[in-house]
């Protein structure tokens, strides 16, 4: 497990570098100057300066390199700078937003403890609801909860975020009187800070609304794949042996049938992180979240090259590095499963 592991890890850098160069340079052919929206007034020798403090005049390779390093905050050295010809700023190699004018990496840590609130919190609630869904439905195949389950899971997983996202808005904000229990905030407070009990409530309540949309999708397609999985297995030789040798009923489904049949499952929470970050672009753009998904909206409205190249490739690597996390699950899941 673990020289499969190290291999993994070690395919991992070409395939990243590999993405990083087809994104860089696809973006790169893009039509747009950041220089379009500077004034005409603008004397051109200014407009040459701002475009060189940007880095636009230096080379394609430059350019890249430029960018890739500071995406991963590594410190170049002197000698390095010195044969690509880079600058330092604060000791720090920078790529500069075209939007804001500002470090793209300093701009994308800053938005990205809103994302990770809403996202993670919509991706854990997501698990703890659908993997108990899924289980029951399939012990009770057939049944009025499997029946009513399948109805609600079709439906969560058919109605896009933006849709859910204005319904419950409509219904929880609008709708709700102020002073209900029921009534949340529609606009997300990224100004908020959490220092008292109060402080923690309203913080909250403001993430319901979004969390309730985001993990409404991923519970129905979880739920469904474990019911699936479930059902798969329950009609095994070994739980039939495992019955015939007397282990309670208890025992047999949420040992023996649960373990072998989140081993698929895995592959859809993993592969699933990724694609909640996907939603949440949605998402954060109908509560006016100031995270990252938000970030990338403005960025491809405002044609900022540099910004919407690290966004995106940020997705790339949340992709390549739970695809590495599901394998290695795989193994502890089911100690069959060799790599060596």
């Amino acid at each position: 497990m673990l020289n499969f592991t190290i291999r993994r890890l070690i395919i991992a850098v070409p395939t990243l570098l590999a993405i990083a160069m087809v994104i860089f340079g696809l973006l790169q052919l893009s039509p747009g100057d950041p220089m379009a929206q500077v004034p005409l007034t603008v004397p051109p020798e200014v407009k040459q300066r701002m475009r060189e403090a940007l880095g636009l005049g230096e080379p394609g390779y430059v350019q890249f390199y430029k960018w890739l390093v500071q995406f991963f905050w590594i410190e170049p050295q002197v000698l390095i700078d010195n044969i690509f010809g880079t600058h330092l700023a604060d000791g720090k190699l920078r790529v500069f937003s075209w939007q804001t004018r500002s470090p793209v990496m300093d701009i994308v840590v800053q938005r990205l403890p809103q994302t990770l609130w809403v996202v993670g919190t919509a991706y854990v609630v997501a698990i703890l609801i659908a993997l108990p869904i899924g289980i029951y439905s399939a012990y009770r195949h057939y049944s009025v909860f499997d029946n009513v389950g399948t109805f609600v899971t079709m439906i969560g997983y058919s109605v896009p975020p933006f849709f859910s996202g204005v319904l419950v808005i409509v219904i929880f904000s609008v709708n709700m009187p102020r002073e209900s229990f029921w009534w949340f905030p529609s606009i997300y407070d990224t100004t908020l800070k959490v220092t008292d009990w109060d402080s923690f409530g309203a913080q909250i309540r403001q993430m319901v609304m979004p969390v309730m949309v985001l993990a409404l999708q991923i519970t129905s397609q979880l739920s469904r794949f474990m019911r699936a999985s479930m059902l798969d297995n329950l009609n095994q030789d070994y739980v039939r042996t495992a019955r015939a040798k007397g282990l309670g009923e208890k025992a047999v489904v949420l040992v023996h049938v649960m373990r072998n049949s989140m081993i698929p499952v895995v592959t859809v929470i993993a592969l699933g992180i990724p694609q909640i970050f996907g939603g949440a672009i949605i998402t954060e753009q109908v509560f006016k979240v100031n995270g990252i998904g938000q970030l990338l909206i403005g960025a491809i409205q405002a044609n900022d090259l540099p910004m919407v190249q690290t966004l995106t490739f940020i997705f790339a690597v949340l992709i390549v590095l739970f695809n590495l996390i599901a394998d290695v699950l795989y193994g502890i899941l089911d100690p069959r499963i060799r790599y060596d």
